[in-house]
């Protein structure tokens, strides 16, 4: 079976299209994110075409949210900056979108606009007119992410300029600065638009994109009447698999990370504090608790005298008290590689290197090293 997928421009942001699929399913129109215009009625994929099930973008389908088209939005922006003829300008927008306003704008008061080093490179590869610069003052109309619009932002930039700050946005957004200025500016279709796109295509079925969004209602009257390919359309056995799998694996990783990090929680090793942080503190400040491993289910053991993780041999243990600060920190668990007999003795390599430093309650590592030659030494000597 052949399924053709067509892609269409959805003049939402520059790269967004629409998906049209063909095949023995019938005919299906995703739109995703998109602005409808009427020049879209000219695109031969779509002329003519009987569109079995329509995938529509509802973002703004409601009847009393009203939505100016981008063309009357552009021009209340520079209506704003009109009104404000001595201040700087800036210009909230996302990685990705309002270029044309941006356009239009630098285009209208011939001036450059402001942008990082990034969105400059950004906008060469979209191939936009040469109106952007990252040159700080060759324009007084500067384009900044809009998380960067606010109050302490609007503060901190009025106190070097007297400076507006526009936000082009669909969304509801709340005003903490009097020189902030909401633009009803959106990517979006408006409700008229997405009834005018309905009315045309003539779809057998909508179904809305967002979420929560009940909209089939408004577009029932667009329908149309005849017979969808196939009415009861459904997803190929293996895509449900495939779906299922991604969703298992989805679960079932956050669980691999949380063992993965209680394996590795507990730090290894010796980990030697520098003297000089230490110099103030007292012996007794700087005694700690040596964690030892523990067979009993519990993670660490810290009373000196447990013997539940160590052999009868090993309860006799000399306790070191040493005079410098650095203080021994050890790990329940020590990483490393065998140790062979003839090179270390295998009472010294029960006690000290492949078990828990327990003995280093108190002791230093100047005191530790001092132990370590006085043993080899004693065993060259012998």
């Amino acid at each position: 079976k052949e399924v053709t997928v067509t892609l269409l421009d959805s003049n939402h942001c520059p790269g967004s299209v629409m998906f049209l699929f063909e095949g023995a399913f019938g005919t299906i129109l995703y739109t995703g994110d998109f602005r409808y215009t009427s020049t879209m009625q000219g695109e031969p994929a779509l002329r003519g075409r009987h569109i079995d099930r329509l995938y529509l973008d509802n973002t703004h389908c409601h009847p009393h949210r009203p939505l100016p088209s981008r063309q009357h939005a552009t021009r209340q922006a520079a209506r704003v900056i009109r009104m404000h003829p001595q201040h700087h300008v800036v210009i909230g927008v996302y990685s990705l979108g309002k270029e044309a306003l941006l356009v239009d704008l630098a285009m209208e008061f011939s001036t450059w606009v402001v942008v990082s080093p990034w969105r400059l490179e950004q906008m060469r590869l979209l191939e936009l007119p040469d109106v952007f610069t990252t040159e700080e003052g060759a324009g007084w109309i500067r384009a900044v992410d809009i998380t960067e619009i606010r109050w302490d932002t609007l503060v901190s930039w009025n106190t070097l300029h007297p400076t507006i700050a526009i936000l082009p946005t669909g969304r509801p957004v709340k005003v903490t600065h009097p020189n902030i200025y909401p633009i009803l500016y959106s990517d979006h279709s408006s409700f008229s638009e997405l009834c005018e796109f309905v009315k045309w295509l003539k779809p057998c079925s909508v179904i809305p994109i967002v979420r929560g969004g009940v909209c089939q209602a408004y577009f029932q009257k667009y329908l149309s009447s005849a017979p969808q390919a196939l009415p009861d359309l459904k997803i190929p056995k293996p895509v449900q698999e495939s779906v299922q799998q991604q969703r298992k694996r989805k679960v079932q990783e956050p669980r691999r990370l949380l063992k993965r990090a209680a394996r590795h929680s507990v730090p290894r090793g010796v980990v030697y504090e520098s003297p000089e942080e230490h110099t103030e503190k007292s012996e007794e400040s700087m005694g700690v608790k040596v964690l030892q491993q523990n067979c009993c289910e519990s993670a660490f053991c810290s009373e000196e005298g447990c013997t539940c993780c160590h052999t009868g041999k090993e309860k006799g243990k000399e306790e070191l008290s040493g005079e410098q600060p650095g203080v021994a920190r050890a790990a329940s668990t020590v990483s490393q590689a065998p140790v062979s007999d003839e090179h270390f003795p295998t009472g010294f390599a029960g006690q000290y290197l492949l078990t828990p430093l327990n003995v280093l309650k108190q002791n230093s590592s100047q005191k530790f090293d001092k132990l370590v030659e006085d043993f080899f030494r004693r065993g060259e000597a012998s």
